[in-house]
């Protein structure tokens, strides 16, 4: 089984979230929240951060931690085709500067300011409903619900 630790930046501003639109090894694309991968030795806290910079040219920082999401894709859901297990650690962030853009030379083709009653219509990840959840309830734990995938929402 695959295992990926990241880090994922929800950050919300006039009732609209920056959402990252991904292009996917499958060939097509879906939004999720900008984030990826910790690199070994590195902090999550940095982690996002850096997500955030490379992902949107915005510059970014942390107000508060939200939760952790653990979940197990399947192999036949997963786009490497084996089974996976991602744990996110999702972060509130606020944008302290920088200017909107692509990402350089990775997946992130645009981010966009997305009105969060919008989001729903959305081919998305089911990231950006765990983190919407996080931000929205502040649950205690820092968990929430396990979300459902299928239809508009993806793993």
């Amino acid at each position: 089984m695959g295992f990926r630790l990241a880090a994922y930046a929800v950050c919300i501003e006039d009732e609209r979230i920056l959402l990252a639109r991904c292009v996917l090894p499958t060939g097509g694309s879906n939004w999720t929240l900008p984030g990826g991968k910790v690199e070994q030795a590195e902090d999550p806290f940095d982690a996002v951060i850096r997500e955030v910079v490379e992902e949107t040219g915005y510059d970014a920082a942390v107000e508060r931690l939200l939760g952790v999401d653990s979940r197990v894709i399947p192999a036949a859901e997963a786009w490497s085709g084996a089974e996976h297990q991602n744990v996110g650690i999702f972060y509130r962030v606020r944008i302290t500067g920088g200017t909107l853009r692509p990402e350089v030379n990775g997946s992130v083709a645009e981010s966009v300011w997305t009105p969060i009653p919008e989001v729903a219509r959305l081919c998305r990840s089911s990231l950006v409903d765990v983190g919407l959840a996080l931000a929205q309830t502040l649950p205690a734990t820092g968990h929430v619900a396990h979300v459902p995938v299928g239809g508009l929402i993806q793993h």
